[in-house]
């Protein structure tokens, strides 16, 4: 029996250009380019391959002035809501609103002037632009540094963000402005769940999930798949963005497919599940997993795939795939829905189970099968 679906915290509804973030919306994906936005082509470019690979809305780093100017050629060749992500010049944030973004991200540990900030509000404000207040470890680092100095070692760093998170907001409730997303990451799994674990229970603001300087991909994913997953699982999250030091598309198909895993996002394209392999196998079937996921790399059916390497679990993966291979000695069983349809040699098994998931497809009625 399918069990119930995850019960999504409530939280206000945020405008972001076409996308609704908190409110019941879908839990959507950020994505960040990674390069240089004076780089219109290039920054177009991966935007683009960001929102093939599933991005709902992409933020962009303005340090410069140059990088702002190039917001306006950027913006009109996007088909999701631009983020602009300002440190330091507030200057930035007010030529990104007049640019045309959706929504700007401010530091609180990078612009502290209130009266700056003030200046931001009223331009978000006459634009109808939402503005994400984000915190990370590094902005409360002075503030650690005092506790510390006071003998303070017991509040823990969770605590010191949400409490300079909460100072920062301050300025936002005196001018009645609450088109927020808020956000306090940790490179830490264990303290990014604390943080946000408290922010909502103080807030009804939409929360933006993240793990900030994870990593590279394999220790990112984890940390991310971690932190996020149990926030997510418990209901907390309204947006999401994996980041790590790689491939910005490879964090975008990373937080889809972990959106996916929770049954928050529905599934586009191939679910490919694979045996770990061990001494029972008798094929290569990790080589067999991969020749697989590439040729059906194009599918865009929710089917579920399961490259198996022996008769141990193989019949039970298949009766719950769409499509399933059982490879053994040289041959294999090709299944649809739990039904051995007929044996293969190795040769053909590759292009035995595609051709099943592009039927299976089609009775679907994916076109692209």
């Amino acid at each position: 029996m399918r069990q119930p679906d995850i019960q999504r915290r409530p939280s206000r509804a945020v405008v972001v250009g076409k996308l609704t973030i908190g409110g019941g919306a879908p839990v959507s994906v950020q994505g960040m380019t990674k390069t240089h936005t004076t780089d219109v082509e290039a920054t177009i470019a991966q935007i683009q391959a960001m929102v093939q690979a599933g991005a709902d809305l992409v933020r962009l780093a303005v340090p410069t002035r140059q990088d702002t100017a190039a917001l306006r050629q950027i913006i009109p060749r996007c088909t999701v809501p631009i983020v602009a992500d300002v440190h330091f010049h507030f200057d930035r944030a007010l030529e990104a609103i007049d640019a045309g973004v959706a929504k700007i991200r401010l530091n609180p540990g990078n612009i502290s002037d209130h009266a700056q900030v003030r200046r931001v509000i009223a331009a978000a404000t006459d634009a109808g632009v939402a503005i994400r207040v984000g915190v990370n470890e590094g902005s409360v680092v002075d503030r650690a540094e005092g506790a510390r100095r006071s003998s303070d070692l017991a509040r823990p760093l969770d605590e010191l963000m949400v409490e300079k998170l909460a100072e920062y907001l301050e300025v936002f409730h005196q001018e009645r402005f609450s088109n927020l997303v808020l956000s306090a990451k940790s490179h830490d799994a264990f303290t990014t769940i604390a943080a946000y674990r408290r922010m909502a229970r103080r807030w009804s603001y939409p929360l933006h999930l993240g793990v900030t300087h994870s990593g590279t991909p394999a220790t990112g994913a984890v940390r991310s798949a971690a932190a996020l997953g149990a926030l997510l699982s418990e209901g907390i999250g309204d947006t999401i963005r994996v980041s790590y030091a790689g491939d910005p598309v490879c964090e975008v198909q990373a937080a889809a497919d972990l959106l996916c895993s929770l049954r928050l996002r529905p599934r586009v394209g191939v679910d490919l599940v694979a045996c770990p392999t061990c001494g029972r196998t008798a094929m290569d079937v990790v080589r067999l997993a991969e020749d697989v996921r590439a040729a059906l790399a194009d599918l865009k059916a929710p089917i579920t795939v399961a490259v198996m390497g022996c008769v141990v679990n193989g019949p039970g993966e298949a009766a719950n795939a769409d499509v399933a291979v059982c490879a053994g000695d040289g041959k294999a069983a090709i299944y649809r829905k739990g039904k051995v349809l007929r044996s293969v040699e190795a040769s053909q098994i590759v292009a035995s189970v595609v051709a099943e998931a592009r039927k299976a497809a089609e009775e679907m009625g994916h076109r692209n099968a």
